[in-house]
C-alpha cells in the first residue's frame, strides 16, 4: 500500500488542478488573505508625520527594527496598523513552549491531545495580545521620543497606538488561524514569507541599477543569481534529509492465526530546530545597534564600541553569529523533541529498534543520534546564514535577503507545495475509489 501510494504521488499531474475545486477554493481564499494582509501594511497608524517617519526608517534600517521591517514587508518603516506583524504570535507560541519542559500543567495539557492542545493555543493567544500591547506601548513611546514624527504627542497618542497595533496583530493571528483551517498551507508562515517576497523586487530592481550605472560589475550580477540559486538547492536538500531509524513490531497471534511482524521508521530531520535559531541569534546581535542608533552615537563608550565590533562582516559579528547559530539549535531541538516521549509511545506500542532494548537504553539511542544530527544540522544554518554577511562584509554586495529570510522563504515554498500535492493526491484516490465502485456495480 505504501509503494502504491508513493508511485501515486511521484505520478501527480499538476493538470488535475483544474478539475481540484476544492483546491481552487482554497488557493484562491489563501490569495485573498494575503492581499487584505499586504494592504494593511500600506494604511498608517493615526497622529504620524509619513515623510519624518521614512527618514526615522532609512536611519535605523541597519538595526533590529530594519531586520524586523524586512520581516514584516516594510510594515514597521511604514508604522502600519500591522507594524508587529506576526511576530507577537510567534513570540508567543515560543514562550509557551519553553513554559512547557518546566511547568507540569502544560505538559499535561500537552498529553491530552485535541482539549489540550485547544487550551495551549488559548494561552498562546493571550500571550500574543500582552505581547503585542507591551510591544505597541515601547513604539510609542519610542516615537514620541522623535518629536518631528509625533504631530500630537500624549496620552491619547499612546492609547490609540497601541490599540490599533496590538489590533492589527490580533487580526493576523485570526487571519493566519484561517489561512490554515480554510487556505493551503501554514497561515502564519505564509503571512511572513508574504512581507519577505513583497521586498524581493524592489531588491533586484536597485541590484541590476547597480549594474546598468556601472557601481557593480556584470559578473558579480550574474554571480551573485548563480550563488543564490546554489544555496536554494542546498536549503531544499537539506531540509528534506532525514536520518530514519528502523522501528519493529512483534509478531501478533490473534486466535488461532500469527500475524507478521510490521517495520517502519522514525524519521529524524537533518534540521529539528527549523529557523527559529537565527532568528533569536540575529536578534540578540542586532539589539546593541539599535540601541545605538536611538542615542545617535550619544550613548555610553562601551556601547558605541560594542556596535562597532558587531557590524556587519566583523570578525566579532561572524563568531558570536555562528556560536549562537549552534548553542540555539541544540537548545530548541531539545525542547522540539522529546527522545524520552517518543522511547515511551514506542515501547507502549510494543514498537523496537533492532538490537536496542525498549526503554531507556531506546531514549538513550534516539538522543545519541539526533545530537550527532543536531552538528549537522547547525553547521548548516551556520553556512546559509553566514555566506550573505560574508558577501556583505568582505565583497560589498548588497545583499536583501538575509540567511534567515531566504530559510524561511524557501522553508515555506516547499511546505505549501507538499500540501497542495496532498490535495491533488486525494483527489486522485477519490478518482480511483469512484472508478472501482462504478466497476463493482456493473458487475
Amino acid at each position: 500500500m505504501a509503494s502504491a501510494a508513493e508511485q501515486l504521488a511521484a505520478n501527480i499531474n499538476f493538470s488535475a488542478l483544474a478539475k481540484a475545486d476544492e483546491l481552487k477554493k482554497r488557493i484562491w481564499f489563501t490569495l485573498g488573505a494575503l492581499i487584505v494582509y499586504r494592504l494593511g501594511t500600506y494604511i498608517p497608524i493615526p497622529g504620524v508625520d509619513t515623510v519624518e517617519l521614512a527618514r526615522f526608517a532609512a536611519q535605523n534600517s541597519s538595526g533590529i527594527l530594519g531586520w524586523v521591517n524586512g520581516l514584516a514587508g516594510g510594515a514597521l518603516g511604514r508604522m502600519a496598523i500591522f507594524a508587529l506583524n506576526i511576530m507577537p504570535y510567534i513570540s508567543a507560541s515560543i514562550i509557551i513552549q519553553l513554559l512547557t519542559t518546566v511547568s507540569p500543567h502544560l505538559e499535561q495539557l500537552k498529553k491530552e491531545g485535541e482539549s489540550g492542545r485547544k487550551k495551549i493555543n488559548q494561552y498562546t493567544r493571550y500571550g500574543t495580545v500582552l505581547i503585542a500591547a507591551l510591544q505597541a506601548y515601547g513604539i510609542a513611546a519610542g516615537l514620541e521620543g522623535q518629536r518631528s514624527i509625533v504631530l500630537d504627542p500624549g496620552l491619547f497618542f499612546r492609547a490609540s497606538t497601541v490599540i490599533t497595533l496590538t489590533g492589527g496583530t490580533v487580526f493576523l493571528m485570526w487571519l493566519g488561524e484561517q489561512i490554515t483551517a480554510r487556505g493551503v498551507g501554514n497561515g502564519t508562515s505564509l503571512i511572513i514569507f508574504a512581507g519577505i517576497v513583497a521586498g524581493l523586487p524592489h531588491g533586484l530592481a536597485a541590484l541590476l541599477e547597480l549594474g546598468r550605472t556601472g557601481q557593480m560589475s556584470t559578473f558579480l550580477i550574474l554571480a551573485i543569481f548563480i550563488i543564490a540559486l546554489a544555496v536554494i538547492a542546498f536549503i531544499v536538500f537539506v531540509e528534506r534529509a532525514q536520518r530514519r531509524l528502523l522501528i519493529q513490531y512483534p509478531k501478533r497471534q490473534v486466535g488461532m492465526k500469527v500475524t507478521q511482524g510490521d517495520s517502519s521508521h522514525l524519521p529524524l530531520k537533518l534540521n529539528t530546530s527549523g529557523v527559529i535559531p537565527p532568528i533569536f541569534a540575529s536578534s540578540l546581535l542586532l539589539l546593541p545597534i539599535t540601541v545605538a542608533n536611538f542615542t545617535k552615537g550619544q550613548g555610553p563608550d562601551w556601547l558605541n564600541r560594542a556596535t562597532a565590533l558587531l557590524g556587519h562582516g566583523q570578525p566579532l559579528f561572524l563568531t558570536l553569529y555562528a556560536l549562537l547559530i549552534i548553542f540555539f539549535a541544540f537548545f530548541y531541538t531539545s525542547i522540539m523533541f522529546n527522545p524520552k516521549d517518543t522511547a515511551d509511545n514506542l515501547k507502549k506500542y510494543g514498537g523496537f529498534i533492532p538490537g536496542i532494548r525498549p526503554g531507556e537504553r531506546t531514549a538513550e539511542y534516539i538522543d545519541y543520534v539526533l545530537t550527532r544530527i543536531t552538528v549537522l544540522g547547525g553547521l548548516y544554518l551556520m553556512l546559509v546564514c553566514l555566506l550573505p554577511e560574508f558577501m556583505i562584509g568582505y565583497a560589498a554586495v548588497p545583499f536583501y535577503f538575509s540567511g534567515t529570510s531566504l530559510l524561511i522563504v524557501v522553508s515555506v515554498t516547499m511546505d505549501t507545495v507538499a500540501q497542495v500535492q496532498g490535495h491533488l493526491l486525494a483527489q486522485q484516490y477519490e478518482g480511483l475509489v469512484k472508478k472501482a465502485k462504478l466497476r463493482g456495480a456493473r458487475r
